[in-house]
């Protein structure tokens, strides 16, 4: 069983990990960069290590650094959370080669599910439905028009490598294309050094599907049940729930099985989201494959009375899965809403400062993940997200009147938070209805 884990994270996420650990027994190791000095989990972890200064790419991106808190400290293993070095195949490879275990896949893995073109290429060759699009990569607007031709417009262009929204354009016409297609290229390039683009069929007005999955390393692989991530923001999620009220018990079987299937194909370990768009008719396409813990996870959590975070952490030591397939039940209804310091009355830009005053919610069904609190200054240089929200309610009309009496009750005062923006949200007569698609905040003007 592994004994000390080095968390290479920050904010709630690392609070989150910390937490399951002492409930193991494991000791943590924060690392932290000079900006988060006095952070609320580098004062929760057992030690706490400096990796450099504010800017991510010196501190929370600098492989070296993390690997080397990580054998001055002794911890044996590293969880990256979400987001940084998640789903860095390079960094996992130094890992494996400083006997440094990785919570979450091997770096064969991410780096075969982390390259879109060829994930789909897995997922096809196992029969799972995807978006009909390229099978080879493209590089330049002249092949990518005539693939685009072929697939049929509208299309979406999308980087290789990657994700959150970045390097993502649609074209609705042959005219658009070429616009489309360098704004796309070079914006890739910019966040993630490799200008590498794939081609599907755009899909218009689908629900965004996740199933999480759990695989361990004696080939046991379950799926613990959907999340609908329909409601989007520049293809950046707002608000999870999970289950989605769309899906039938016989679609859901069968999305399921089909998440199974795609988990397997890929030889995958550890805790994983398959994600798909689901049309109006039933029909539903792989879209791509999550290799680490999600954001949203807790809404999963729930409904299913499981701990992710430790089954990862057993599931990395080697142990088997602590459930069965038949063991899953999925219990109510959740909801997650993403509280971000942002002014969403003006373009939602990002606010960082001090926080004031902070009053949280709580309650029966009430749950807060954060690591914010009263005088802390939240650092401009990295996500606007503080908080996650998470209600969770006997079905989705009682989760709903929950989720907006907990966000009727949230007060943070000295910076500006998107908490009115979601209470409108969640009133909206199409929302309470589960009239969502991933287009419903482009057509409600919220």
């Amino acid at each position: 069983m592994i004994k000390k884990i080095l968390i290479a994270n920050r904010g709630e996420i690392a609070v989150r990990i910390i937490r399951a650990c002492r409930e193991m027994g494991i000791a943590t190791v924060a690392v932290y960069s000079e900006a988060d000095r006095d952070a609320l989990h580098t004062q929760l972890a057992d030690e706490a290590i400096c990796i450099g200064p504010a800017p991510s790419s010196q501190s929370y991106l600098n492989m070296q650094q993390i690997i080397s808190a990580t054998i001055v400290s002794g911890a044996d293993a590293i969880h990256p959370g979400f987001g940084f070095l998640s789903e860095n195949s390079r960094f996992v490879k130094l890992c494996e080669e400083c006997n440094i275990t990785f919570i979450g896949p091997d770096s064969e893995t991410i780096e075969k599910l982390g390259n879109k073109s060829e994930a789909r290429n897995t997922m096809m060759a196992a029969g799972v439905p995807v978006i009909p699009g390229t099978t080879e990569p493209i590089y330049d607007v002249r092949n990518g028009k005539k693939e685009a031709e072929r697939i049929g417009y509208p299309v979406m262009i999308k980087a290789a490598l990657g994700g959150g929204g970045k390097g993502m354009r649609t074209a609705f016409t042959p005219e658009e294309f070429e616009n489309a297609f360098q704004t796309a290229q070079t914006e890739a390039k910019k966040a993630f050094g490799d200008d590498t683009m794939y081609i599907e069929h755009f899909v218009e007005h689908p629900r965004h599907i996740e199933f999480q999955i759990l695989a361990d390393s004696r080939g046991n692989v379950i799926h613990l049940g959907e999340r609908d991530c329909s409601i989007q923001r520049n293809h950046q999620k707002v608000i999870e729930e999970a289950p989605c009220t769309a899906i039938s018990d016989k679609l859901r079987k069968k999305m399921g099985e089909a998440a199974v299937k795609a988990a397997k194909a890929a030889h995958y370990v550890n805790a994983g989201t398959i994600e798909f768009l689901l049309e109006k008719n039933e029909q539903f396409y792989f879209m791509e494959m999550n290799t680490r813990i999600q954001v949203e996870h807790p809404v999963t959590e729930w409904v299913t009375g499981l701990d992710l975070i430790k089954e990862q952490i057993r599931i990395a030591s080697g142990l088997p899965l602590t459930v069965s397939q038949k063991d899953i039940r999925i219990s109510g209804h959740a909801i997650e809403c993403r509280i971000n310091a942002e002014n969403p009355d003006k373009n939602f830009r990002p606010s960082p400062g001090q926080i004031e005053t902070l009053y949280l919610p709580g309650g029966c069904g009430v749950r807060m993940d954060t690591a914010v609190y009263c005088g802390y200054t939240i650092p401009p240089y990295y996500d606007s997200m503080i908080a996650k929200l998470i209600v969770h309610g006997r079905d989705r009309k009682e989760a709903i009147a929950k989720m907006i009496s907990a966000l009727g009750e949230v007060i943070v005062e000295g910076i500006d938070t998107n908490v009115d923006y979601l209470y409108r949200i969640l009133n909206e007569p199409d929302y309470q209805a589960g009239r969502t698609d991933i287009e419903y905040l482009n057509t409600h003007h919220i």
